[in-house]
């Protein structure tokens, strides 16, 4: 039944096709629905296929119903960690638009530069992206040293840098209308309505940077200790200092070394709390707490949103983020 009604869709003069999808539809975008995603407009929508989370929700808010966006990372998985399958190279063939940000994922980076889209977004242009090397944000070091294997690179992508833009709401507003402008590109019939969304959106990262900026100026401690090196542009933003323990790979066991050299940071850097994330293992968190007697909280990278996660958004999860900062820094 699907085959025939799309038959006869491509079939129908664009005018008469205007009126049918005026009085039907319902009818037909439930026919079309499975090919979300999968661009072509099938159901007149910009068919955007979005790397990971970050990616997915800007262009969710900036097309809303101009657009049907599917993610190459599903929730609940580790972004570093996806694979491509042969059939999501092809998908992602199809799409209208694909946004990602380069050498985060590098199967994506395979598989978008295999496709041969023509509208593709990387994030990583859009902004400037730094290298978060400095002694105690590199955590990495002792790992490396020691030969511990890492296999995720991710923290020190093309030139060392760090791939993380979205926790600075300022980087991740650049990168929101580099988006509108890609998606402006694509559809221009609906220009208005993205650069509005576009606008709005930008309007709503510049209060929550405002928010961040008030909430984290007066603190007891400017120290904040991470299972996981993700929050150098939100540290360096707000002018607080981010000590991770095993780096690069938030499942790794951290060396005793660096173990005793946070211990000794927390009782000198009055830090009061360990953070650990939604979509890895907290043990190395709470082994580190145990060993010193501090607290455990969340401390959200947002690279997805599962049940787990502290909000049902981008937005709800930065507050949460923020809230639990302000409680383990002492916010005055």
């Amino acid at each position: 039944m699907k085959m025939d009604v799309m038959n006869v869709r491509r079939l129908i003069p664009t005018a008469a096709l205007a009126g049918a999808v005026a009085l039907g539809a319902t009818a037909l975008t439930a026919c079309s629905g499975a090919a979300a995603g999968t661009g072509g407009g099938k159901d007149g929508k910009v068919g955007v296929t979005a790397s990971f989370y970050p990616m997915a929700f800007l262009a969710e808010q900036i097309g809303k119903d101009h657009v049907k966006v599917d993610s190459l990372t599903k929730p609940g998985v580790e972004p570093h960690d996806l694979e491509i399958t042969p059939k999501q190279t092809g998908r992602l063939g199809e799409a209208d638009v694909v946004v990602y940000l380069k050498s985060l994922q590098p199967a994506v980076d395979k598989a978008v530069a295999l496709s041969g889209v023509k509208n593709v977004v990387d994030a990583a242009t859009l902004t400037e992206l730094k290298v978060h090397g400095s002694a105690g944000h590199d955590h990495g070091a002792e790992g490396h040293a020691e030969g511990e294997g890492h296999d995720h690179d991710h923290d020190h992508g093309e030139a060392g840098r760090d791939p993380h833009v979205w926790l600075d709401p300022t980087k991740y507003a650049e990168i929101a209308k580099g988006v509108g402008a890609a998606l402006e590109k694509a559809d221009p019939e609906h220009a208005a309505d993205y650069r509005k969304n576009t606008d709005e959106l930008v309007g709503k990262l510049t209060a929550l940077d405002s928010e961040f900026k008030d909430g984290l100026k007066n603190t007891a401690s400017k120290t904040f200790v991470t299972t996981h090196s993700a929050f150098g542009y939100l540290a360096e933003r707000y002018g607080l200092d981010q000590e991770a323990i095993s780096g690069v790979d938030p499942e790794s066991e951290p060396s005793p070394a660096r173990m005793k050299e946070l211990q000794g940071l927390a009782k000198q850097e009055n830090v009061s709390t360990v953070f650990f994330e939604t979509l890895a293992s907290d043990k190395t968190a709470r082994t580190l707490a145990a060993d010193t007697g501090l607290r455990t909280d969340v401390l959200d990278p947002l690279e997805g949103i599962t049940d787990k996660s502290q909000g049902a958004d981008y937005f709800e999860v930065m507050r949460s983020n923020l809230k639990n900062l302000q409680k383990a820094l002492g916010a005055k």
